[in-house]
Parts: C-alpha cells; sequence; structure tokens
C-alpha cells in the first residue's frame, strides 16, 4: 500500500510541477474563477464547446498548493471530449471519493483522478481538491459568479 501512496504522491507532484492544460484560452465559450479562502488558491477555467456540445477544450490559470494545482491539471486532462452529462457525472463521482470515509475505494471510472482518492484523509484539503471543479461546473451552468469554498 506505501508504494502505490507513493505513485499517487509523485504524479500529484508532477501535475504540480508540470501542469497540463495550464494556459489562458482565448476565445473561450465560458469561464469561471474560483477561490479557496482557507489556503489562497485562486483559479480561472476556460472552457471551449463543441458544435456537438462536448469539451472540445478545457485549461486553467492560478495559482494555489499542490493539491489544487494537481487536482486542476488532472481535471482538464479527464474531462476533455465529454459531453455535459459525462463531465457532471465525473464531477459527482470525484466528489463522493474525496469527501467520502477513509479506507473506501475509489469509484470505478475515474482512472488517473484516483490519485486524490487520500485527500478524503484530510479534510481541510477536500476544499483544495475540489476547487477547480466547483469552478468547471459554474463554467458549465454559465454563471459569472465567482466561487468560493467557503
Amino acid at each position: 500500500m506505501s508504494e502505490l501512496r507513493e505513485l499517487y504522491q509523485e504524479v500529484i507532484l508532477d501535475h504540480n510541477k508540470h501542469p497540463r492544460n495550464f494556459h489562458e484560452m482565448p476565445g473561450a465559450d465560458r469561464q469561471a474563477e474560483g477561490f479557496n479562502p482557507l489556503c489562497g488558491d485562486q483559479l480561472t477555467v476556460y472552457l471551449k464547446l463543441g458544435a456537438d456540445q462536448k469539451i472540445e477544450d478545457l485549461s486553467f490559470v492560478g495559482s494555489g498548493c499542490a493539491i489544487s494545482k494537481a487536482s486542476a491539471s488532472l481535471m482538464t486532462d479527464a474531462l476533455k471530449g465529454k459531453s455535459f452529462s459525462e463531465a457532471k457525472a465525473i464531477f459527482e463521482k470525484f466528489h463522493s471519493m474525496v469527501t467520502a470515509s477513509p479506507g473506501l475505494e475509489a469509484p470505478d471510472g475515474l482512472g488517473k483522478l484516483a490519485v486524490l482518492a487520500g485527500v478524503c484523509e484530510f479534510p481541510a484539503r477536500v476544499k483544495c481538491a475540489s476547487l477547480a471543479w466547483h469552478t468547471l461546473n459554474s463554467a458549465l451552468d454559465g454563471s459569472s459568479e465567482a466561487v468560493t469554498t467557503e
């Protein structure tokens, strides 16, 4: 189990140091801003929809702790090409995983996102891991109101 935990930590550190899809997106169809006052994480999520209403492109910019940046990076990779309903379903699974009781297995269908399953052991870090996801939900819903984890 400790080898698996080390691998998860490596993935999180890699996505923090080299975040995927970390850039502003000119011509984004939607965007939303999020802020976690607990540790100062802040980010903007950019979303471009295809003609079929699938997520054609997804990116983010901002600053935050390793968990926050890694979660946003993993999220952008996981959701490209997904429909609204698929993205919402993955959000629900992800949120359920990070707010679950420690020791439960990650839900099926999350792929690399499962590396963040250990966050549930650290309640203060749940908001860090879920900030990008709540911000994406706001963008999907077309809301212009900033998202906060408070």
